[in-house]
């Protein structure tokens, strides 16, 4: 296998090898598509199964809507509809077919639909107009449903994982009596966003409420977390969207409350996608491939078989055998390598490339001294343990390496996170090593523009955490500030 390109000579030239080389994801030759491989698919299904988990455990229920939308429906909220009309791709016509003199096929014009179709870039206006059926009393709420699919937002620059014009995810919408409900449901799935990715994909994260420039349009609130990634820059990781009545009000979707009055209801919508395997990627990865916490990691632990000759096999395939017994036990996800198409030096690599947590490799002196060589891809280390031990040893490693490696980030963020006065030393700070600058900022759409023309950097959200006033002047028109904004360069 080739080197990767280092991180500090090309930061988005590795990324995108270390995408391809660890099996990933690769290029469809359909400009902003990408075909997930398997090894990329199942650390997606891994992130699914245990997100899905958590949602099924506080309410929710997973339900399918259609990936066509009728464009009438669709346009229904104005503001929604002005946002994303501009990336949304459009079905016109259902047919093909063959051109007889240039023997290729084209669009059969006589096939043209009654009214062209959206292909989703998110379901909130298919949702709602079934939600009217739905919902006619207070015992009809709250409804809580979740639904994991793909959609499709034609975008100008794509990267694998973190801007594809197809993506998966998952995208909740919820329907409420009360204001009240709505708001503590969407903070519960920001609380929710926010664990999973600390927990399992060991990033740390800020919370906070975007500026209301960048909420999601035909929301009244986007909350939101944001991570660091190595390079300084920030990439959004999830958001919750507290939509107040705005959908409600466009589909007219009225309920019957306790007092026998008609109120609109009170909605959510909240979504993570694939990008989040961008972001595990460039959270925790190094110039060798992949690194990844041992929690989503879809094999937690390579085994690796190492001999000169066939008479040494059967021993250690008996031994093994008695380890991954061991470790199945322990529900650890474990894999065997025994092809011997591959000399051990090779898989060793490959696994170090797709980041696999442990490495085990047993040879004839492993067997000869009862010990088993254990590598840590995190650290590089190596050790020898008994095989007997391994019931203990493993889960605790295993445990290590995860808060290791989330450890590892939280100090690398914690270095990067500044408060800024100077629009100077905002600029060297932004330019160089980048990071979560905490500046005060005049509430204005055009310091933004101006900000981002000269430096890149936009405000990533309003932090939560830091909800006490703090009087200031603009770190760039030098106007009455507030409160303090994280500014970052971005994906």
């Amino acid at each position: 296998m080739n080197k990767l390109t280092k991180r500090s000579q090309d930061y988005s030239k590795w990324y995108n090898e270390v995408v391809v080389k660890s099996g990933l994801a690769e290029f469809s030759g359909i400009r902003g598509f990408m075909i997930i491989k398997p090894y990329g698919y199942s650390l997606w299904e891994r992130m699914k199964k245990e997100l899905d988990k958590i949602l099924k455990n506080t309410g929710h229920q997973n339900v399918y809507f259609p990936l066509l939308i009728p464009k009438s429906i669709f346009s229904k909220e104005k503001e929604h509809t002005k946002i994303f009309s501009e990336g949304c791709a459009i079905v016109t016509h259902y047919r093909l077919k063959k051109n007889k003199k240039e023997e290729e096929l084209v669009i059969d014009f006589k096939s043209k639909l009654q009214e062209e179709l959206v292909i989703r870039p998110t379901s909130e206006s298919i949702i709602w107009k079934t939600y009217k059926r739905w919902i006619q009393s207070y015992r009809d709420l709250p409804i809580l449903f979740n639904q994991w699919g793909n959609a499709l937002r034609w975008e100008m620059k794509t990267r694998l994982f973190l801007r594809t014009n197809e993506f998966l995810w998952q995208e909740g919408h919820t329907a409420h009596s009360t204001k009240k409900e709505a708001i503590e449901e969407v903070k519960k799935i920001l609380n929710i966003y926010t664990d999973f990715s600390k927990n399992f994909m060991a990033i740390p994260v800020l919370q906070g409420i975007k500026p209301y420039m960048d909420k999601f349009s035909g929301s009244e609130i986007t909350y939101c977390i944001e991570a660091l990634m190595q390079d300084g820059k920030a990439l959004q990781i999830g958001t919750s969207h507290f939509l107040g009545q705005n959908f409600s009000k466009a589909f007219n979707v009225q309920f019957t409350n306790y007092n026998g009055k008609k109120e609109y209801v009170w909605s959510t919508s909240w979504g993570i996608s694939t990008r989040l395997i961008g972001g595990l990627i460039m959270s925790h990865s190094d110039d060798k491939g992949l690194i990844l916490p041992p929690k989503i990691a879809p094999i937690q632990i390579i085994i690796i078989p190492i001999y000169k000759n066939e008479e040494k096999v059967v021993i250690i395939n008996n031994m093994i055998e008695k380890i991954i017994s061991i470790l199945e036990k322990n529900k650890i996800r474990v894999k065997y390598d025994n092809r011997r198409t591959f000399t051990p030096g090779w898989k060793f690599h490959e696994y170090e490339m797709k980041g696999v947590p442990i490495r085990i490799s047993i040879g004839a002196d492993e067997i000869k001294n009862e010990k088993i060589e254990i590598f840590r891809r995190d650290t590089y280390e190596k050790m020898y343990i008994s095989y007997m031990n391994l019931t203990n040893f493993i889960p605790q490693l295993l445990n290590d390496i995860q808060k290791n490696i989330y450890q590892k980030a939280l100090d690398r963020t914690k270095k990067l996170i500044l408060k800024l006065d100077n629009y100077d030393d905002f600029k060297n700070q932004i330019n160089n090593l980048g990071g979560f600058i905490f500046s005060h900022w005049d509430g204005t759409k055009n310091t933004c523009k101006k900000i981002q023309e000269e430096t890149e950097a936009t405000i990533r959200c309003i932090p939560l955490y830091n909800t006490e006033k703090e009087k200031g002047k603009c770190i760039y028109s030098g106007n009455t500030s507030f409160q303090r904004v994280v500014f970052s360069k971005s994906y």
